[in-house]
């Protein structure tokens, strides 16, 4: 993991950035005034600083044109209220990196922090686990988020593509019927629930969660997840 320090005296916001920041793969520690810094940072470990302007004890500026004028090697990224274009220009003449506003979202410092750490020569930080289910088609088989793989059947593959295929959206009985290449007209309609509840058993058994699909009354089935279906 990469080490990062964060210097931001807003407590709720430094909290919601240690957070994700931990998410992207970065160790954080973070600090609240200039004194702390001074007091956490260390040259050996910390490769990249995120450092606020206004400060309870001074000026962010000061202390990113002194990391500079002493050589650390460490990349340092601007994360401020001033968003004025000259505060932008004096931040990155005085030796801020790069230079972001608060107003950025979260996933542009997110990028912004990994093309940092490639061009400090740093290992990328590892990108947080994906939260989707996925569907393999040709092996025929579920994996979970964080889990192994879940042996399907055939039909219980049919079923699931029919889901997974669009998530979020209600799929009709009749619409899942048809895939499995049957005559809704005349299909036991207790087989369709009978196949959803071996679905969810074989989820919480094989992994210890539940099946995220849910039951649109009198309408059919919808899976609320994250969903990619492979071949």
């Amino acid at each position: 993991m990469l080490n990062l320090i964060l210097l931001e005296d807003e407590a709720v916001l430094r909290h919601e950035l240690t957070e994700f920041l931990g998410d992207c793969g970065y160790r954080v520690s973070a600090v609240a005034d200039l004194a702390a810094f001074h007091a956490c940072y260390a040259p050996a470990v910390h490769r990249i600083a995120i450092i606020d302007l206004g400060l309870p004890d001074g000026e962010g500026m000061v202390l990113v044109r002194a990391l500079r004028a002493q050589g650390q090697p460490i990349g340092i990224v601007v994360f401020t209220a001033r968003g004025a274009t000259q505060d932008k220009v004096n931040g990155l003449g005085g030796g801020a990196d790069y230079y972001l506003p608060k107003s950025a979202d979260l996933d542009e410092l997110a990028a912004t922090l990994g093309a940092l750490a490639r061009r400090l020569g740093a290992p990328p930080a590892a990108a947080p686990p994906s939260t989707a289910w996925v569907l393999e088609l040709g092996p025929r088989r579920l994996l979970p988020p964080g889990c192994g793989a879940i042996a399907l059947s055939q039909q219980d593959v049919t079923v699931l593509h029919a889901l997974m295929a669009e998530p979020e959206r209600i799929v009709s009985r009749q619409q899942i019927v048809q895939s499995l290449g049957e005559d809704f007209l005349t299909y036991d309609q207790r087989r369709l629930d009978t196949q959803i509840s071996r679905l969810r058993r074989k989820a919480e058994q094989a992994a210890g969660l539940a099946l995220p699909i849910n039951t649109a009354r009198n309408a059919g089935y919808r899976f609320f997840a994250d969903a990619e279906v492979r071949p």
